[in-house]
């Protein structure tokens, strides 16, 4: 269903043939079992890692490819179409966010000694943002870290995590100087720290949600614990910085992901009604049915268009907040729209538990929250459109 694009080469084309070859191959047929088992196991990322699928972005001298960013969106449209949020989800985290500010900002030593592991597959990342009271208002984070001689002492709890049940170190946002009493200047003094999961002090209660199950998302207690202060990430009280930027290639590879699985839902309902008789044909024939189909298709292609511009300008402005908030709002949006319509189009059949719509379904909820709702896109947007205009 992938149009044509001047965004695509030939060499995308291929690449794109590829993963999806791997994907059917060597992930699909387990996916319903980590499902049930709610987490992604060794051997899954040790496949993801020789497959290349772990490092599109990072540096040949880490282990990585360094392709261009197109290369990942059509790899994370290609994870979308699986149907399985919660895979796309896990994957995501450790190949696009936690691992990320690795490659950007972490000292040589913390490269080599896990990003390299992560790009290989042999270590699992999760970035541990999320509290109860703080998600897209980074101003109310309280997890803390202190400096006790040569070690930050950390303490604070994060929740929603995915791959928090099984990762092997986190990338951890906390708080190394106390709120300023200005509201306006309560988002200094977070930093970004890197901790091994084998730290003492570190306690994992899963969580069980809704829907993205394989996603192994967990809450994170963290009592004393102990790391180097060499575990530090760029600079001291500079994390607020790293992860507005980090957020913007976050919000495209939400979009990318919904993309896939839009795609995913229509192929399924388009079998569906090509199949099913009604009346004195098949559902297919209808014209009710033939005009929903004709505008999800529609709404798909033009999400798309607006995705791939979106990359286009974080390619050259790092800060297209405004882009990549409306690509994350369109593609989320559009992905709980046609899962709504494609479970009423495939009917009694499609509203089963077992079904291919029915997980769709339930999986496209989170898209529209995780990262940054679609409430808090809206007001970027319109932050952008309306306030900076007007300063």
């Amino acid at each position: 269903m992938s149009a044509h694009s001047i965004y695509m080469s030939d060499q995308h084309t291929a690449f794109r043939s590829s993963v999806r070859h791997f994907l059917s191959e060597q992930i699909v047929p387990c996916a319903e079992q980590w499902e049930l088992e709610r987490s992604i196991p060794t051997r899954a990322w040790r496949m993801l890692g020789e497959h290349g699928l772990l490092g599109l972005l990072h540096p040949t001298k880490l282990g990585g490819s360094n392709h261009d960013l197109f290369h990942s969106i059509v790899f994370l449209e290609e994870l979308g179409r699986i149907g399985y949020g919660g895979l796309r989800a896990g994957i995501s985290v450790h190949a696009y966010m936690a691992t990320h500010y690795l490659g950007k900002y972490a000292t040589s030593e913390l490269q080599e000694q896990y990003l390299r592991p992560a790009i290989r597959g042999e270590k699992t990342a999760a970035l541990a943002i999320t509290e109860w009271d703080a998600g897209s208002d980074l101003s109310r984070l309280t997890t803390s870290a202190e400096v006790s001689g040569d070690d930050f002492v950390i303490n604070g709890t994060k929740t929603f995590i995915t791959n928090g049940i099984n990762a092997n170190f986190f990338v951890l946002a906390v708080r190394t100087q106390k709120p300023a009493a200005d509201a306006r200047r309560a988002n200094t003094g977070i930093s970004l720290l890197l901790v091994d999961a084998s730290a003492p002090g570190i306690q994992r209660t899963p969580q069980e949600k809704l829907g993205w199950h394989a996603a192994g998302t967990a809450e994170i207690r963290f009592t004393d614990v102990r790391v180097p202060v060499t575990n530090l990430i760029g600079r001291s009280n500079s994390g607020f910085m790293y992860l507005m930027r980090g957020f913007q290639l976050e919000r495209l590879v939400a979009a990318a992901l919904s993309l896939g699985g839009v795609e995913r839902c229509i192929e399924s309902t388009l079998t569906h009604v090509r199949s099913r008789p009604a009346f004195d044909g098949r559902l297919a024939d209808l014209q009710t049915i033939r005009h929903r189909l004709a505008n999800l298709t529609t709404e798909l292609f033009s999400t798309r268009a607006l995705t791939y511009h979106a990359a286009w300008m974080y390619l050259r402005d790092e800060l297209s907040a405004k882009e990549c908030s409306m690509a994350k709002l369109q593609a989320t949006e559009l992905a709980c729209r046609a899962a709504d319509e494609c479970l009423q189009l495939q009917g009694a059949r499609g509203y089963l538990a077992g079904s291919d719509i029915a997980r769709i379904y339930r999986d496209s909820r989170a898209g529209s929250m995780a990262g940054g709702a679609s409430e808090v896109m809206r007001d970027i947007i319109a932050q952008q459109i309306i306030d900076m205009q007007e300063a």
